[in-house]
């Protein structure tokens, strides 16, 4: 069985990862739902924070100007007179943010002031003195027409009654916006807020930060006014994103507007939030990381090695052991134990195979031996019977079948002498065979003088009986016809083709016209050997005019020998 490849999703370390994924989710989505619902509660909270603090900031900035309201109606009635001016600084001084008190006449004059006034022949046309002698109590503007005081102020006038309760004139107080722009210093504020009076058209009256400025929503005005504060989120000048809050403080000519940066992933605002995120996150990682490596130590890298080792059992070599057991987890050493103990079960029962084995060979080759004894006892009853027959016909007879019994013989000599019991190389048993036919006729008749060319083949013995038979059918029909008065040469080729094999027995007498047609036992028992070989045998007159029997048969199941085994079947 071939191993799992290491990105596998089916692997202990891949499973187990899984389940502990599984396991934590939950708490890392809880953890995210969490940390969404704390920032944006965060968020909310800013926004009415800021919102809260634009109102308290515009709340002290009109207690403020309404101060100076109640101050300018007490000083109007004395504001006319013997050291009026006097009187206007003395109270200018004494009071933070206040940079001028003007007594105006009734044409728009200066009767008398705290400190210098610009010149402005329109004063009297000016709108918000002409609200004035309209019937207005107090005007409040930051665009007088003309710069009373050297920095940003706003203008706050009442109007001043003559006994009849005519139109006198205004007492006009110059408040420095600076004095009604909350400082950011504040607690109340958000860290790093930033502060700015805007007129009513949204323009810049006076700022902390001006990078901190963005464009207006068209409805701020109107939501300032009817709620109290307008909130809105924009991008500053440097680009970043902020949250603002703008409330009125001056009727509807001021507003404060605080600004404060909106919660980012690396704000100190969205701190708690991303904590919530990032610890279990951190948990889970941390978490899925030991896994991994305390599985990788202390299991995956066991069941490899004892991988290993099984794959050495595989290709035999059960003499190795688990030497590294002792550092394993029980549980897995266990299984080494298993798998050394199975290991030892299979040397003791291949040992035990082998022995039986040995046994079954012994008692085979002993039954092969006993065999060919028999067979020899057979042909020595038979050779002593032909010597006491008197008949050549019969003498004959018995000769032929004496040989095929020497064959048999031959063929159980070369199984228990060999080193396999079902295989015979075929080149040392045909030349034995041959040697013994030849040499048997050697007492009774002229010699004749061998040619053998054999290719190597192992056979089993079931196909080299019916080829011995063969053999012997086709030397001794040379010995009866074409040796037996002159002797001569027999021929014996065996050639290995491929699929195919091809005997060939030849002599080189001289046979007559009829010996290729006539048909007798041999010829009979030839041809059925043939086909137990599953081939045809074939009778043809050779160049040297004499008979060739050829035998030509497949070599299915048949082996080549290599070089060192070959010839090893030899008889002695």
């Amino acid at each position: 069985m071939k191993g799992l490849p290491k990105g596998s999703l089916s692997t202990i370390r891949v499973r187990l990862t899984a389940a502990l994924a599984a396991a934590l989710l939950p708490v890392l989505l809880l953890g995210v739902i969490q940390a969404a619902i704390a920032y944006q509660r965060e968020g909310a909270e800013l926004r009415d924070s800021l919102g809260f603090a634009a109102q308290r900031s515009a709340a002290a900035a009109r207690a403020r100007v309404e101060g100076g309201e109640i101050l300018l109606q007490t000083l109007a009635p004395a504001s006319i007179g013997f050291q009026c001016a006097q009187r206007l600084e003395q109270a200018t001084r004494r009071i933070p943010g206040y940079l001028n008190l003007i007594r105006f006449g009734a044409n728009g004059g200066v009767a008398c002031a705290a400190r210098g006034v610009p010149g402005d022949p329109q004063r009297a046309a000016r709108p918000w003195f002409r609200r004035l002698a309209a019937g207005d109590p107090l005007v409040i503007t930051p665009a007088a027409g003309t710069a009373y005081a050297g920095k940003p102020a706003v203008i706050a006038a009442v109007r001043a009654n003559r006994p009849d309760g005519g139109f006198d004139g205004a007492l006009a107080a110059v408040i420095a916006l600076s004095s009604l722009q909350p400082t950011v210093a504040d607690p109340a504020l958000p860290q790093g807020a930033e502060v700015a009076l805007l007129d009513q058209t949204g323009r810049t009256i006076s700022t902390t930060n001006p990078q901190a400025l963005s464009g207006l929503p068209d409805n701020w005005r109107t939501e300032a006014q009817t709620e109290g504060a307008a909130v809105w989120y924009g991008e500053d000048r440097a680009g970043q994103r902020r949250v603002y809050s703008a409330a009125p403080v001056v009727g509807q000519e001021v507003y404060v507007v605080l600004s404060a940066q909106s919660p980012g992933v690396l704000s100190w605002a969205r701190l708690n939030p991303l904590t919530g995120i990032l610890f279990p996150l951190l948990t889970f990682v941390l978490a899925l990381t030991a896994v991994t490596a305390v599985t990788e130590r202390v299991v995956v890298r066991w069941i490899a090695y004892l991988q290993r080792i099984a794959s050495l059992y595989a290709r035999g070599r059960l003499s190795v052991r688990p030497v590294q057991a002792e550092q394993m987890p029980p549980e897995i050493r266990d299984l080494a134990e298993t798998l050394e103990d199975m290991a030892d079960a299979i040397v003791g029962r291949d040992a035990s195979l082998r022995d039986s084995l040995a046994q079954k060979d012994a008692l085979m080759r002993e039954i092969h031996h006993r065999v060919k004894n028999n067979l020899q006892v057979i042909s020595s009853l038979l050779n002593m019977q032909q010597r006491a027959l008197s008949d050549p016909a019969a003498r004959a007879a018995m000769s032929d079948t004496r040989q095929r019994i020497t064959a048999l013989a031959l063929i159980y000599r070369a199984l228990y002498q060999g080193p396999d019991l079902k295989r015979v190389d075929l080149r040392p048993f045909l030349e034995e065979l041959t040697a013994q036919l030849v040499a048997g006729e050697m007492l009774h008749g002229p010699p004749v003088r061998t040619d053998l060319q054999v290719d190597a083949l192992v056979i089993d013995p079931d196909r080299l009986a019916p080829l011995a038979l063969f053999a012997v059918e086709a030397i001794t029909n040379a010995q009866k016809h074409a040796f037996a008065e002159r002797g001569g040469t027999l021929t014996l080729r065996f050639v290995v083709q491929g699929e195919e094999a091809v005997l060939e027995i030849s002599d080189d007498g001289e046979a007559p016209d009829d010996a290729l047609v006539a048909s007798g036992v041999g010829r009979t028992l030839m041809t059925a050997f043939a086909r137990q070989l599953r081939g045809r045998a074939e009778l043809i007159r050779n160049p040297e005019g004499g008979i060739t029997a050829r035998l030509i048969f497949p070599t299915l199941g048949a082996e080549t020998p290599s070089p060192q085994t070959a010839g090893n079947q030899a008889a002695a």
